[in-house]
C-alpha cells in the first residue's frame, strides 16, 4: 500500500456485499458515523448487523473507486435488540428468517444471544420454535460463535484471517479444543503458520520444550524450511542436529521423535548409500511416482532400433540443411524411444534437434504440445520453432483456490490431449511441478526434455534433470562440440570454458564478450550507468531499457540489484512533470519504468494486443509501466503483447527491473548482458552462477567491477548442493 497511516474505523455492517467461503473474503458497506464505508477484506463469518472495529488503510481500486481495505478487524456481537434483530432477521444464522427473528427479539431482548448460548430450550418459548428447533438453532449458533472465538483467541498472538479460515475448515467447531490440545498443528502445511509463531502461542500454554510434540513439530518445520532451500530430503544426522540447534533439547529426545513420526508415515525414513534420508511425505511421494513413471514410459516404449536415415534425409533437403552425425543420433534417440533427454550448453545445436524431433513427430500424425517453466523461456521456445509453447502451468490450466493452493485442472482425469511433449529448460523445473506434469500425461504419452545441467538448479526443491541423467537408464544425448558459426562468439566458448573450470578469454576486445576490471565502486557505478545509457546504445543501437539487462549475483551491496536499480532509475527514466509516481513502502515506481513481477498472480487481469483476454501473472516477467492513474489507484504494466491491470496496493508484487539477480534471469535470453560482480562471496560467486550469467547474452556480454570475481567464481565449483533420492528410486524401479 502507499505509504499511508493505518486508520481506525468503527461500525456497524449495513449490507453484505460479497463473501467468498472458501477464503472469507468479503466486500461490504459499514455503517461509520454519518459515512457509509465499502470494506474490503478478509472476514469470515462476518453477518450485517455485527459491531465491527477494522484496522486498516483506504485504497483506490481500478473499477470500483474507494474503498478501505481491513488488515485486523475484530468482531462485537451486536448488543442492542434492533442490532441483534438485523443480524439474525440477514440469515446469520440458519433457520431464522426475518418473520422469527422478530418474534425471538420481541420475547428476549437485548438477551436473545445469551439465551440462544447459554439457556438455548428457552427458544420454545417462541411462537413456531420446537424443542428440536431450539437445539438445532443453539448448535447453529455455537458454530458461528466459535468462529469468532477462534479468530478472538488467534487475534491475540496477531495470527492472520486467513490462518483462521483454514483452521475453521480443516476442523469446525473442534478448532479451538485441537489448538489447545496441540498448538503446533498451527504450522502444519495446510495451516501455514510459522514455527516460531505456533512456538510463542504453545509457550503461552506453557508447553514444555522438551514435549513431544514440540519435537515433531520441530522436525517437520526443518524439512519445510529445508525445502524451500531445494533439498526433497534431508540425511537424518544433519535434520536431528539442526533440529537441535533450533529446539535446544537433546539429540536422544530428537530420535525418539522422529522414531514415532517415521511410525504414523508423518515422516518417510529411507537408506540410500548406506545414510538415512528423511522426506516429508509429499516429497517422498513425488520423487517416488517421478520413477515409478519414468519406469512405466521405459518399459513400455524399448528402443527397437527403428532406422529413421530416410525422414531425416528428406528433412535435410526440405529445410536445406545437413545434420552432424551426432544430431542424427538424438533424433532417432527421441523417435525411437518413450522418453529423450537431449542437454548441452549454448551454440551445441540443441534448437535445430528440437525443430528436426518436432517436425518428424507431427509428419508421422502426432500431436506434440510445446512448454517451458517460464514465461520468457516458452516465448523463446516459441520464436525458436515457430509453434506455440506455453509455460508448464498453463498447459496444465493452472488454478488457484484459497486453502488449497495451486491445483491444476489436467491430470489423469483429465490429461492432455498430447501424443509427445516436448519441455525446454529442464534445469528450472522441480520436483513437484515436473510430478504434476507426468500426472497430465495420459498412458502412452511421449516425453523429450532438452535442459543444460550446468545452469542453476530450479528455484523449487530438487534437481531433477540431474537427477534424470545421474540414474544413467534415460536415453540421453550430450552436446559438447561448438558449432563453427558458434565457435565464432566469445560467449560460447568463454561459457564452456568456465563450464570445464578454465578462465574464459578476458583481453580480446573484438568479439562480443568484454570486460572491464578494477576501479573503485563509484567509478565502477559510473561506467555502468553510462554504458547502459550512452555508449552501448550509441555503438550498438541498444534501447537502454528494451535491449540492455543488468545482472547481479546478489540483491545488496553498491553492485547489487537495489542499489543499481535506484541508480538506474535516476538515470534512465528521471522525474519530471509529465511522469507520475507512485511509492508502496521504500519503492518507488515512476512511468515509464521497466518492472519485474516477483511472485506468482493468478487474478491479474490481462489484455492482448488482439483483443484476447486472460489472467495470471508470473514471478520472473519483466515488463513496463505505461500507466499511472493516481486518481483512481490505477497501472497499467505491458509485459510483451499483454497489457496487466493493477492497483496501486497490488504493486508490493512489483520490483524496479533495470537490474535483475541471476537467478531472477534464468530462462531468459537478452541481446545486451552488463553482469556486475562485487568483492567475490564464496556462497553467492561460485562456478554455476557465472557460467549461467554469460549464457543469458545473446549478442554483447560486459563484465564489470571486482578483478578477483572471475577467478574466484571459475575455481568455486560449488555447484549447489541439494538432498535427493529421485535417481535412487529410479535406479530401484528399474533394477527391481
Amino acid at each position: 500500500m502507499e505509504n499511508q497511516e493505518y486508520i481506525r474505523l468503527t461500525g456497524t455492517v449495513e449490507h453484505i456485499v460479497y463473501q467468498k467461503e472458501e477464503s472469507g473474503f468479503t466486500v461490504l458497506d459499514l455503517a461509520s458515523g454519518d459515512e457509509l464505508i465499502t470494506v474490503v477484506g478478509e472476514m469470515p463469518g462476518v453477518a450485517e448487523g455485527e459491531e465491527l472495529v477494522l484496522t486498516g488503510t483506504y485504497v483506490a481500486h481500478p473499477t470500483f473507486g474507494s474503498q478501505f481495505r481491513v488488515s485486523v478487524y475484530e468482531r462485537q456481537m451486536p448488543a442492542t435488540a434492533g442490532a441483534i434483530y438485523k443480524y439474525l432477521a440477514a440469515g446469520a444464522i440458519k433457520g431464522i428468517g426475518p418473520a422469527l427473528a422478530r418474534r425471538i427479539v420481541d420475547r428476549f431482548g437485548e438477551h436473545t444471544l445469551d439465551i440462544m448460548e447459554k439457556e438455548p430450550h428457552r427458544l420454545s418459548e417462541v411462537k413456531g420454535v420446537s424443542a428440536r428447533k431450539a437445539e438445532d438453532l443453539s448448535q447453529e449458533f455455537k458454530r458461528i460463535f466459535g468462529v469468532r472465538s477462534l479468530m478472538l483467541f488467534l487475534s491475540k498472538f496477531q495470527v492472520h484471517p486467513s490462518v483462521c479460515v483454514r483452521v475453521w475448515k480443516k476442523w469446525g467447531e473442534l478448532s479451538l479444543e485441537v489448538i489447545r490440545e496441540n498448538p503446533y498443528v498451527l504450522c502444519r502445511g495446510d495451516i501455514g503458520l510459522d514455527f516460531a509463531e505456533a512456538d510463542e502461542i504453545a509457550q503461552s500454554m506453557e508447553i514444555s520444550f522438551d514435549d513431544p510434540r514440540r519435537i515433531a513439530a520441530g522436525l517437520q518445520f526443518v524439512l519445510s524450511h529445508n525445502q524451500g532451500n531445494g533439498h526433497t530430503c534431508l540425511p537424518a544426522e544433519t535434520l536431528v542436529k539442526v533440529a537441535g540447534t533450533l529446539l535446544e533439547v537433546d539429540r536422544a529426545a530428537l530420535e525418539l521423535g522422529l522414531e514415532d513420526l517415521a511410525k504414523e508415515n508423518d515422516l518417510i525414513v529411507c537408506s540410500c548409500g548406506g545414510r538415512d534420508f528423511v522426506f516429508l511425505p509429499e516429497l517422498y511421494g513425488a520423487e517416488t511416482y517421478i520413477a515409478g513413471r519414468m519406469a512405466l514410459i521405459l518399459s513400455s516404449y524399448p528402443d527397437l532400433g527403428y532406422n529413421y536415415d530416410p525422414q531425416i534425409d528428406a528433412l535435410q533437403h526440405q529445410l536445406g540443411i545437413v545434420y552432424e552425425t551426432r544430431q542424427r543420433k538424438a533424433i532417432t534417440m527421441a523417435l525411437n524411444n518413450g522418453v529423450f533427454i537431449l542437454t548441452g550448453g549454448p551454440g551445441t545445436g540443441k534448437t535445430t534437434i528440437i525443430n528436426a524431433i518436432i517436425e518428424l513427430f507431427e509428419q508421422r500424425g502426432d500431436k506434440v504440445l510445446l512448454a517451458a517453466p517460464t514465461g520468457r523461456a516458452a516465448k523463446r521456445m516459441s520464436d525458436l520453432t515457430g509453434r506455440t509453447a506455453k509455460t508448464i502451468h498453463r498447459l496444465l490450466e493452472v488454478d488457484y483456490r484459497d486453502g488449497v493452493g495451486l491445483v491444476f485442472k489436467r491430470d489423469e482425469r483429465n490429461p492432455l490431449r498430447a501424443d509427445v511433449i516436448v519441455v525446454d529448460e529442464m534445469s528450472m523445473v522441480d520436483t513437484v511441478l515436473f510430478q504434476s506434469l507426468l500426472r497430465a500425461m495420459k498412458l502412452g504419452c511421449r516425453l523429450v526434455m532438452v535442459g543444460d545441467t550446468d545452469q542453476l538448479p530450479s528455484v523449487g526443491a530438487g534437481n531433477v534433470l540431474k537427477d534424470l541423467i545421474d540414474a544413467d537408464v534415460i536415453p540421453t544425448v550430450h552436446l559438447r562440440e561448438i558449432f563453427r558459426q558458434a565457435a565464432e562468439s566469445l560467449i560460447v566458448t568463454n561459457a564452456h570454458a568456465i563450464v570445464q573450470g578454465e578462465m574464459p578469454q578476458l583481453q580480446n576486445r573484438e568479439k562480443d564478450f568484454f570486460y572491464l576490471t578494477g576501479g573503485s565502486y563509484p567509478a565502477v557505478t559510473e561506467t555502468l550507468l553510462d554504458m547502459v545509457q550512452r555508449r552501448l546504445p550509441k555503438q550498438y543501437g541498444f534501447s537502454s531499457t528494451a535491449d540492455i539487462q543488468v545482472l547481479c549475483p546478489s540483491r545488496m551491496g553498491q553492485l547489487g540489484t537495489m542499489e543499481l536499480n535506484r541508480r538506474l532509475q535516476e538515470r534512465l527514466n528521471p522525474p519530471s512533470a509529465d511522469k507520475p509516481e507512485v511509492k508502496i513502502f521504500a519503492n518507488l515506481f515512476r512511468l515509464g519504468d521497466k518492472v519485474m513481477q516477483i511472485k506468482n498472480n493468478y487474478d491479474i487481469i490481462w489484455k492482448k494486443d488482439d483483443e484476447e483476454n486472460g489472467v495470471g501473472v508470473f514471478n520472473g516477467d519483466i515488463g513496463e509501466i505505461i500507466l499511472i492513474d493516481k486518481s483512481m489507484g490505477r497501472v497499467k504494466i505491458r509485459y510483451d503483447d499483454r497489457v496487466a491491470d493493477y492497483s496501486t496496493d497490488m504493486l508490493s508484487e512489483i520490483e524496479l527491473a533495470y537490474a535483475v539477480t541471476v537467478h531472477k534471469s534464468q530462462g531468459s535470453e537478452f541481446p545486451c548482458v552488463i553482469l556486475a560482480l562485487d568483492h567475490p562471496n564464496p556462497k553467492l560467486y561460485y562456478r554455476n552462477l557465472l557460467y549461467t550469467a554469460v549464457t543469458r547474452a545473446k549478442q554483447l556480454l560486459l563484465i564489470m567491477g571486482s578483478p578477483k570475481a572471475i577467478p574466484a567464481m571459475v575455481e568455486n565449483n560449488r555447484k549447489t548442493l541439494r538432498y535427493t533420492n529421485l535417481a535412487g528410486f529410479l535406479t530401484e524401479q528399474m533394477e527391481g
